[in-house]
């Protein structure tokens, strides 16, 4: 085994070759080794591109099969999962740890985070009172970390995390905590996990001003971490999940599923809630991708003819489909919908807005039966919106329980999405690393945990593939 090298690798979500030309810190990674090309796994979100990483897994094997799924053991849609034995197969680092038994890993606001038996964690982990307030702060290990890091750096900004108040604030914050980390605990392997780009790139879409101000914004966050890793002579690998495109038709599949007599409610209160138990077919929508859950195989042919049907549907998996494409697994849909390029798919399941949930209109991540980027704005059709908004933050301070409940139910607001397999190679991801000696054109997302070893010098160094392989 040659000497052990540190390895920090970034999640700069949402990089593709379009922005890259307006991120000059982070491209910098690139002249420095080498710049790649990135095929993703499908679906192309966040968990599932991230397990994928660790593990060098497709999801139908480590089953992160999307950001939530329906948990037929349970009975319950459950989405953001943060417990790391929810990813089958053995991670990046306890392959490290089985070449060289003295590694060190930090996994940084990756997903999956909680139980992950790495040396140093630092994930969001609000403090959730007993009278429903939920107050801002982040989970550690060791658990001595997180007073170290709120000493320095104020606590975990988690309304600047995820929500519409979400901004640069939380990547700025996330990589101080990551320089912080490399001073004080110097791991062998770290993972930065940097979300900027993605929340203003499904606000404003990839193709205007905005996009490109959020890429500047985000590069600049990115300068003092990178040269702290350079000055430490940290190899870097850089790599986005997956890029986003542009949204310009949500599509109610849920709702379509409704009208056909196939998704079931209950009602509570004026309210209506999705009811798992006795639905025939229902989905759980993550962006562009939709996992739907049909009880009974005779129930396949009608939930099957409603999706075809249905604008906006680009394709409908079967379980054979799915394999195909590396993502069948239990956990997986009985049928799995694909947008067309330009669409995306909401959540909602109410016919009539007066009886969506109380949650519907706030950030709730865990409660709401699939994606909702619809949290990333204030509802622009209030115009005392903001005002409602700071008066419950003052009331929260105070001590007292005051819901958010400014999140439209317009899902039109949505200007950029991802899930579907890229169809132009500059939507696509990529890969920067700084060491030259791993050089290739192109990489798999299950290629990365191999790369990871090697740039670690855990194990040798592979001879280069022919042009245009991966």
């Amino acid at each position: 085994m040659s000497a052990r090298r540190a390895v920090v690798v970034l999640c700069t979500v949402g990089v593709t070759p379009r922005l890259l030309p307006h991120m000059p810190n982070l491209r910098a990674i690139g002249e420095a080794g080498f710049t790649a090309a990135l095929s993703t796994v499908f679906p192309a979100v966040t968990s599932t591109v991230q397990a994928s990483v660790i593990t060098g897994l497709q999801p139908g094997q480590h089953g992160a099969v999307a950001n939530g799924w329906y948990a037929r053991d349970r009975g319950e849609v459950t989405f953001w999962g943060q417990h790391n034995g929810l990813v089958a197969g053995e991670k990046v680092w306890q392959a490290a740890r089985l070449l060289d038994p003295a590694h060190r890993s930090a996994y940084l606001c990756w997903w999956y985070a909680m139980g992950a038996d790495v040396d140093t964690v630092l994930t969001p982990r609000p403090v959730y009172r007993y009278d429903g307030r939920k107050e801002p702060d982040c989970y550690t290990r060791p658990a001595g970390l997180r007073d170290a890091l709120t000493d320095a750096l104020g606590p975990f900004p988690l309304f600047r995390y995820w929500g519409p108040a979400a901004d640069i604030s939380s990547s700025r914050w996330i990589a101080a905590a990551a320089r912080l980390v490399l001073r004080t605990v110097s791991p062998d392997l770290s993972f930065v996990y940097v979300p900027h780009l993605d929340y203003d790139l499904q606000r404003y879409g990839p193709d205007g001003p905005e996009a490109i101000r959020a890429a500047r914004m985000t590069d600049a966050a990115l300068a003092p971490l990178l040269d702290e890793a350079r000055e430490r002579g940290i190899t870097v690998v850089a790599l986005s999940e997956y890029g986003i495109t542009a949204a310009r038709r949500p599509v109610d599949i849920n709702r379509a599923l409704r009208r056909a007599g196939l998704l079931s409610v209950y009602a509570q209160r004026g309210m209506e809630y999705l009811d798992p138990h006795t639905s025939r077919a229902f989905a759980v929508a993550d962006h562009q991708v939709a996992h739907v859950y049909v009880a009974d195989p005779a129930d396949l042919p009608r939930a099957r003819e409603v999706l075809r049907e249905l604008p906006g549907v680009d394709q409908v998996l079967d379980r054979s489909a799915q394999r195909k494409l590396g993502a069948g697994h239990e956990r997986s849909g009985e049928l799995v919908a694909v947008a067309e390029p330009d669409a995306w798919f909401t959540y909602y399941y109410w016919l009539d807005s007066t009886r969506a949930p109380d949650f519907a209109r706030g950030v709730e991540i865990h409660r709401k039966p699939g994606y909702d980027p619809a949290e990333l704005f204030f509802d622009p059709h209030d115009r005392w919106v903001k005002g409602r908004a700071a008066l419950a933050l003052l009331r929260k301070r105070a001590g007292m329980r005051a819901p958010l409940t400014v999140v439209p139910l317009d899902a039109s607001v949505v200007r950029g999405t991802h899930g579907r397999l890229p169809d132009d190679p500059r939507d696509a991801p990529v890969l920067l690393c700084s060491d030259r000696t791993a050089e290739r054109e192109r990489f798999h997302v299950t290629d990365v945990k191999d790369l990871i070893l090697r740039l670690s010098g855990l194990v040798p160094a592979a001879p280069a593939p022919r042009s245009g392989t991966a």
